[in-house]
């Protein structure tokens, strides 16, 4: 059985969903989460890699600009 969210679950069911339905919606909403939490990981990675970027640039510019002086 695919992963869901329990509380979710037992509030559809509070609210009178049928037990498959009620299953089915927790489990679509689980894999959604999961999603998002894997885009969220790659957008550390580019976070960094943006950081670096600028860093290296920044070094490179403040090099170029003393060479000339």
């Amino acid at each position: 059985m695919a992963m869901m969210m329990s509380s979710l679950y037992d509030a559809l069911r509070t609210a009178g969903a049928g037990d498959e339905s009620a299953r089915k919606a927790a489990e679509e909403v689980a894999g959604f989460e999961n999603r998002f939490a894997k885009v969220e990981g790659e957008l550390a990675v580019l976070k960094w890699m943006v950081g670096f970027d600028l860093a290296l640039t920044a070094a490179v510019l403040a090099k170029l600009l003393t060479l000339g002086a």
